[in-house]
């Protein structure tokens, strides 16, 4: 099958099988004061908020994976306390893990275990909702291998412990944890330029855990100018650096490495900074942050020589980023306060409850891999399943009664989808 067809395919995939939500605005709230952006109390920020990164977790130093964080103001239980106040308003609170300063690499098994440890202890202490990954420095993040079958072991040791995490999780509250990822452009999509090392570092990751991730949001600033998908070059700050960076997470793209099958539009969510003291370069003014975001949901004009591939963009698109809450908040940055947050509520509408965006109707496969007989976990009853091979192709279907059997299937990797959610697994 050609290349412009496969990835064609995937992306329709994609979208046949995405969940209708309302969009999000996510904002970074950063765990220290600044006198340029000062410290806010968690329960205090701008109510359209709906998704919070709490930053950040940290390493206790850079060969020890155990990972710390304590509230900068007030006590361990005062943070839960307003963390639970957030989450009795619809809101999500995640514990974003990393920051522009910190390394993090899992080399071995005791990182591993000491990462995997500490952050289901920080979870569990502060009941976040789950966490955001937002490592910028380390081996985790490098590319070696291919996208598919990537070779270094700090990426596959990442995709592990995060794994790990999530069924920790799960069965500690018996509910999925919430995952989210920040990666930085030259990680993501400067792989379409070359691949390995920071060049399509976070690709693996994103593709091995695609399944459970619920927001990408690309940080599209701080960033040198990148490839998008029909091959032209594209500068950070413009119009058609947000509308090219963001279907490229949606479409999908080649790499040296292999195809980066895109996501579907509402997991794909616009990073941009607050203002222009927020980041070192890649702001983008409010008027033109609108206009790239109406066109790439459907709603205005070509703001700029990019052209969509798809014809009426993309109305599902996740929503909105940014660094961070604290900078959106200060009028000497903008000219009035939380602007960010204002230019979301013009571009989507008002911020509805999470319990309207995010959807729980989830389950886990287990085992996956599968060789007989695969467990449906979670949010099951005796419903209807199907499984699908890649081409969308119906292979089997039948009720979901305690185990379904895949004896019969050939090796290889399938689609199953069960009340309108859709996971992945592979045969052996």
């Amino acid at each position: 099958m050609p290349l412009k067809n496969i990835m064609l395919f995937l992306f329709l995939i994609a979208s046949n099988f995405s969940k209708a939500q309302n969009p999000v605005l996510i904002g970074y709230w950063q765990n220290w004061n600044d006198s340029a952006a000062p410290y806010i109390a968690l329960d205090n920020m701008d109510p359209r908020y709906s998704v919070i990164c709490v930053s950040f977790a940290v390493p206790t130093s850079p060969s020890d994976m155990n990972m710390v964080f304590t509230p900068d103001s007030g006590t361990t239980a005062g943070f839960a306390l307003q963390i639970q106040a957030l989450q009795s308003q619809g809101k999500k609170v995640l514990l974003s893990v990393g920051g522009a300063t910190t390394s993090v690499s899992l080399n071995n098994t005791p990182n591993h275990d000491a990462f995997v440890n500490s952050m289901t202890a920080l979870l569990t202490t502060y009941h976040f909702d789950g966490i955001d990954i937002d490592i910028e420095h380390g081996n985790s993040i490098m590319a070696s291998g291919t996208i598919s079958t990537p070779l270094s072991a700090d990426s596959i040791n990442l995709i592990a412990a995060i794994n790990q995490i999530k069924t920790n999780y799960f069965n500690l509250y018996n509910t999925r944890m919430m995952l989210t990822f920040a990666p930085e452009t030259a990680y993501v999509q400067g792989g379409m330029s070359a691949y390995g090392g920071i060049w399509g570092g976070y690709l693996p990751i994103l593709d091995a855990l695609r399944n459970d991730i619920d927001f990408i949001h690309v940080q599209l600033y701080n960033s040198g100018s990148m490839y998008g998908i029909n091959g032209m070059v594209y500068n950070q700050g413009t119009a058609d650096f947000i509308v090219s960076m963001t279907e490229a997470m949606i479409i999908g793209f080649n790499t040296s490495g292999g195809i980066f099958a895109g996501f579907p539009a509402n997991k794909i969510v616009v990073g941009l900074p607050a203002c222009p003291s927020s980041a070192g370069g890649g702001f983008v003014s409010t008027s033109v942050v609108a206009s790239a975001v109406n066109y790439l949901i459907g709603s205005g004009p070509q703001p700029g020589s990019y052209t969509l591939s798809q014809p009426g963009g993309y109305p599902n698109l996740g929503g909105m980023m940014t660094w961070s809450i604290n900078w959106d908040k200060v009028n000497s940055c903008n000219s009035t306060a939380y602007q960010y947050a204002a230019n979301f509520e013009s571009l989507f509408g008002p911020v509805l409850s999470s319990k309207s965006f995010l959807n729980n109707k989830t389950f886990e496969i287990a085992p996956n891999p599968v060789t007989r007989e695969l467990f449906l976990k979670g949010y099951v009853q005796n419903g209807h399943y199907q499984i699908l091979n890649l081409a969308g192709q119906l292979i089997q279907e039948g009720q979901n009664n305690d185990k379904i059997s895949v004896d019969v299937l050939a090796s290889g990797i399938y689609l199953i989808k069960y009340d309108g959610v859709v996971k992945k697994f592979l045969k052996h």
